[in-house]
């Protein structure tokens, strides 16, 4: 099913923390098919603020079972959505929001039987809520570890939740929290979730446990701190799983991207396919992306972060060949189908035709 936008209203708004929101959304029965989502999916959100019009990715933080599309909403130093979401937003309000999308997902059931490890560092928490309630009521035979970064104890999302959770599912469920601001007397839970910090929970917490799959969602360092340390330990890199919260602050082009326009001609001829209707366009090698020529010529292309990340702009090549600046959402046989991010991609052959209907 393609990304829609619809107008939902808000049904209820929670206070986390200090600096953080979550937001229950009413879905019409009419839509209700739309909305069904896996774990580990978002939101994005569309919202015109000051005259401009903005566009967040924010995670499903509820199961299925529960009945409920929530999602948590931290506020961002400058962040535009963020701030207005957590300070004007009210019950009863009407937000645009479009269909559930994302990859970060994995496949439970009833069978399930593995033991899975969870890191999160702050909002980045948000996903991992939804895998981890969908693990613990839909596979009796599954355990749940969660290693969770913050500033300090009332920095936590979800507190009270995760500390229902570990009671309900006291054999099943182990919740850690780790804090780089605060002292709580114990070396080992206190610092930032780096690799030496992961690498020292790997040799003593977790030396005489096996996971079969591990999670991890929250800033790029810890992402790969995670990721190195368990690979370098034997773990195949198709059973880690993560997700980036915000975009790599580094948005220079690739040094392949800059030299496309010695080896090909500056101009690209782009057809765009969207909902059955081909528009065509002139488009530079090295100029901007994919996406923002094609939303310039009229498109209603969908996107949400440009950066990479939540992979809402993701389009099919079928015939032509692109490049991309950044990739952190599409996998292996995506790539091999012919799937790009239209954000970060820019095309290297005289001709390209891109649907966003395949």
């Amino acid at each position: 099913m393609k990304p829609r936008f619809h107008n939902l209203t808000i049904k209820d708004i929670r206070k986390e923390t200090e600096d953080a929101v979550s937001i229950a959304l009413e879905v019409p029965e009419e839509l209700k098919n739309a909305y069904l989502y896996q774990a580990g999916q978002h939101l994005n959100f569309k919202a015109i603020i000051n005259g401009e019009e903005v566009r967040r990715s924010y995670s499903i933080c509820t199961a299925d079972f529960e009945n409920e599309l929530r999602v948590a909403i931290k506020m961002q130093p400058f962040g535009k959505f963020s701030t207005y979401a957590n300070t004007e937003l009210k019950t009863g309000d009407s937000v645009e929001v479009m269909t559930p999308s994302g990859v970060f997902t994995y496949s439970i059931d009833e069978n399930t039987a593995k033991s899975f490890l969870f890191f999160a560092g702050g909002s980045g928490v948000t996903p991992i809520m939804s895998h981890i309630k969908t693990i613990l009521h839909k596979a009796p035979n599954s355990t749940v570890t969660l290693v969770y970064g913050n500033r300090g104890f009332n920095h936590i999302i979800f507190r009270e939740e995760l500390e229902h959770i570990k009671n309900e599912f006291m054999t099943r469920f182990d919740l850690i929290h780790v804090f780089n601001e605060e002292k709580i007397g114990v070396d080992l839970f206190e610092g930032l979730l780096n690799k030496e910090k992961v690498s020292e929970f790997k040799q003593t917490l977790f030396k005489e446990t096996h996971y079969d799959e591990v999670f991890v969602c929250g800033p790029e360092p810890m992402i790969f701190a995670v990721k190195d340390v368990f690979e370098e330990a034997g773990m195949p890199s198709d059973n880690i799983h993560f997700e980036l919260f915000s975009s790599p602050d580094d948005d220079k082009k690739s040094t392949a991207t800059k030299s496309v326009s010695n080896t090909v001609a500056e101009l690209t001829e782009m057809t765009v396919i969207m909902d059955d209707e081909q528009v065509v366009m002139a488009i530079k090698k090295d100029g901007p992306s994919i996406l923002d020529v094609a939303i310039e010529g009229g498109v209603d292309a969908p996107y949400s972060c440009k950066g990479g990340v939540c992979s809402t702009c993701k389009a099919k090549v079928l015939e032509g060949e692109a490049i991309m600046d950044k990739n952190y959402a599409l996998e292996e046989d995506e790539l091999e189908q012919g799937y790009i991010l239209t954000c970060q991609a820019h095309p290297t052959t005289a001709k390209i035709i891109v649907s966003y209907d395949d």
